[in-house]
């Protein structure tokens, strides 16, 4: 069905077409979750996201819908199309057989097949061509995959729960539940939309976790589950695997297998590794309005820190967010 609009910005409608890709964010990883827009000469909108793979890509969605409509319209697009053969057709071909005559791009595809092409075989046929339309805001929603495409090694997300006075455990090594029900289903989230999730040894045979997307993600994708060292049997987080050596090497492991998104989810001695060793894309801190109200608890990290103000390391926060009685806090680092 068709959604018929008037005016509408090129923001207004790229917004539209990133809401389409949001959509598309827990099913079609390896692949990125690109959203599009066509907006036919007389005002009518159709979209499409992404499928699982070897489904159709965004474009062809929203083409597919539009039909005989897709004649003299514009089409948007969060990322630039494809303009090789893959698992499907490049999209360039189908966007130039519909005769759409022009497509507003919003960041350009880093994928060694791509990376420009697809928008100079664009112009090259006589397409109008506009780039740039919400850049900032799909390269954060797109963030992971560009990452990947860019290193070769996924996006490392770090989570951690903290109390006011950063700790993450009591002094006997109970950490559930530091923070709230609406903390806790975000960790969901999370995890749906990764697909590794991470943790030590040392977790697993402290909090036994299951590591799985409950509540309202248990039916969609789960993460693989990955364990540096032993997992004793019978573990709730079974099936998993064992691993353990490098961890530049395991990333590098987990992207060449098609991992976009990685979240680590501890222990203090694992983040602190991964923080040591500027493998941390992003950290996601739950802060609950909790007191140890001592130094005998679990600090975020196990270890000695900066031996200096000067020595901090430094990063930006993206967002915070109020979940129940808790805080969100993201950091870019």
């Amino acid at each position: 069905m068709a959604n018929e609009r008037e005016l509408l910005s090129d923001e207004a409608v790229m917004a539209l077409a990133m809401s389409a890709g949001e959509r598309a964010r827990f099913r079609s990883s390896p692949n990125p979750w690109v959203g599009a827009v066509l907006v036919s000469p007389t005002g009518e909108c159709f979209e499409g996201a992404t499928e699982e793979p070897g489904g159709r890509h965004a474009e062809i969605v929203a083409l597919d819908a539009a039909q005989e409509l897709a004649k003299g319209a514009t089409l948007y697009v969060t990322l630039e199309p494809c303009a090789h053969h893959g698992r499907t057709g490049p999209c360039v071909e189908a966007i130039l057989r519909a005769g759409v005559t022009r497509v507003v791009v919003g960041i350009g595809d880093p994928d060694g097949r791509v990376n420009g092409e697809g928008v100079a075989r664009l112009v090259e046929a006589g397409i109008e061509v506009t780039e740039g339309v919400l850049r900032d805001d799909i390269l954060e929603q797109l963030a992971p995959y560009l990452v990947h495409r860019r290193t070769g090694r996924p996006y490392v997300i770090l989570k951690m729960a903290t109390t006011l006075d950063g700790q993450s455990a009591a002094a006997d090594g109970s950490s559930q539940w530091i923070t709230g029900e609406a903390a806790r289903a975000d960790v969901h989230r999370l995890r749906a939309a990764s697909d590794v999730v991470l943790v030590g040894a040392g977790t697993v045979a402290a909090d036994n976790p299951a590591l799985t997307a409950r509540g309202e993600f248990a039916a969609g994708r789960q993460p693989r589950r990955v364990v540096l060292g032993p997992i004793p049997e019978g573990a709730k987080v079974l099936p998993a695997e064992s691993v353990s050596g490098d961890l530049g090497e395991l990333l590098d492991d987990l992207g060449a297998q098609g991992a976009l998104q990685v979240l680590v989810e501890g222990g203090a001695r694992v983040a602190k590794v991964f923080l040591d060793q500027h493998l941390v894309n992003r950290l996601v801190l739950y802060v609950a309005p909790a007191l140890m109200g001592g130094d005998d608890g679990i600090g975020l990290f196990s270890g000695p820190g900066a031996s200096s103000i000067e020595a901090l390391r430094r990063g930006r926060f993206v967002s915070v967010a109020q979940l129940g009685e808790d805080l969100r806090l993201e950091v870019e680092i």
